[in-house]
C-alpha cells in the first residue's frame, strides 16, 4: 500500500511540476530576451570598429553607412604595422600592464591578509579610507598626481604610468580579495600551525591558491585599465615618445583636418586582441573569482 500511494503522489506531483515550469517559461523567454539585447547593443561598437577596419577608404567616408562591405582590405592594418614606433608602443604597453598586474596582486593579497587576519586600531578606518579613495576620480587627481611625478623624476618614463595604476587598482582588488581571505576558516590555519607550517609558509602555499581565483578577477580590472590608459599617458608623457603606450599611438592617426579613421580603428583592434587572449586564458578562474567560491 506504501509503495502504490508513493507512486500516485509522484504522479500526481508531475504536472503540478509541469504547470509550474510552465508559468515560469515566459519570464524565462523574456529574461533571454533581455540578455541578448544587451548583448547586441554592446557588441555592436566592436563590430562596427572592426568592420571599419577592413573597409576600404570610400567606404568609411561614405554618407550612407552600411553595416558589411563587399570589399574588405587590409590597408588600414598595413598603415598600422608600417609605423615605426608602433611596436615600441606595444611592448611599453605589456611592459606596463604587467608591471600593474603583478605588483598589484601581490600587494593587495598580502594587504588582505593583513586587514582580514590581524587585529589592529584602525583598522575599519584605513578599510574606509581604501574605499573612499576608489569613490575619488581620476581625473580630479591628475594634476596633483603629475606634480608628485616631476617630484620624483618620474615624467617620460614607464614609472609615471605603473605607479598610478598601481595606486588606483588596489582599493578595489583589496577589498574584493578581503571576501576570499575571510572565507577561508581559521581552523584551517590552526592545522597547518600544528602541523608546524609557518605563517609565512600557510599564506604562500595554502592561502595563496584559495584565493588564487579572486586575485585573477582583479587582475583582469587592472590589466584593462592599464592597457587602455589614455588619460596617464597623455599627461606623464610629454616629450619623450619612446615612453609612450599604444592608447598614443591612435593620435598618429588622427589629425583634425583630415583623420585616418581606417588607421584609428584597425590601430583599436589590434588593441583589443591582447586583452580577448588575456581574457580567454584566465576565464575559468575569473568566473570562479567574480562568483566567490571558495572550497573548503
Amino acid at each position: 500500500m506504501s509503495s502504490l500511494s508513493s507512486v500516485s503522489s509522484l504522479s500526481s506531483d508531475r504536472p503540478r511540476a509541469h504547470a509550474r515550469r510552465f508559468v515560469r517559461r515566459p519570464w524565462r523567454l523574456a529574461a533571454e530576451a533581455s540578455a541578448l539585447v544587451i548583448a547586441v547593443v554592446v557588441a555592436f561598437p566592436l563590430y562596427w570598429m572592426v568592420l571599419s577596419a577592413f573597409r576600404p577608404v570610400g567606404e568609411i567616408e561614405s554618407a550612407e553607412p552600411r553595416p558589411w562591405t563587399l570589399s574588405p582590405t587590409l590597408d588600414s592594418f598595413r598603415r598600422v604595422f608600417e609605423q615605426q614606433e608602433f611596436g615600441r608602443y606595444f611592448l611599453n604597453s605589456l611592459v606596463v600592464a604587467g608591471a600593474v598586474v603583478l605588483a598589484s596582486a601581490i600587494i593587495a593579497f598580502l594587504a588582505a591578509t593583513a586587514v582580514t587576519r590581524f587585529r589592529f586600531r584602525f583598522r575599519t578606518t584605513l578599510l574606509i579610507m581604501f574605499l573612499v579613495a576608489q569613490m575619488v576620480p581620476v581625473e580630479a587627481l591628475t594634476i596633483p598626481l603629475f606634480f608628485v611625478m616631476r617630484d620624483l623624476g618620474q615624467l617620460n618614463t614607464l614609472g609615471a604610468l605603473i605607479l598610478p595604476h598601481i595606486a588606483f587598482s588596489l582599493p578595489f582588488a583589496i577589498w574584493m580579495l578581503r571576501g576570499f581571505v575571510k572565507a577561508v576558516p581559521e581552523a584551517l590555519e590552526e592545522a597547518a600551525y600544528l602541523d608546524g607550517a609557518s605563517r609565512t609558509r600557510f599564506m604562500w602555499q595554502i592561502l595563496f591558491p584559495l584565493v588564487f581565483p579572486g586575485l585573477v578577477a582583479t587582475s583582469v580590472f587592472s590589466f584593462i585599465s592599464a592597457w587602455n590608459d589614455f588619460l596617464f599617458a597623455k599627461s606623464f608623457i610629454i616629450s619623450d615618445t619612446s615612453q609612450s603606450t599604444l592608447p598614443m599611438a591612435l593620435l598618429v592617426f588622427y589629425k583634425p583636418d583630415d583623420p585616418d579613421w581606417g588607421g584609428v580603428m584597425a590601430a583599436s583592434t589590434v588593441m583589443t586582441i591582447p586583452v580577448l587572449i588575456f581574457f580567454v586564458l584566465v576565464q575559468r578562474r575569473l568566473v570562479s573569482g567574480l562568483g566567490g567560491a571558495v572550497k573548503d
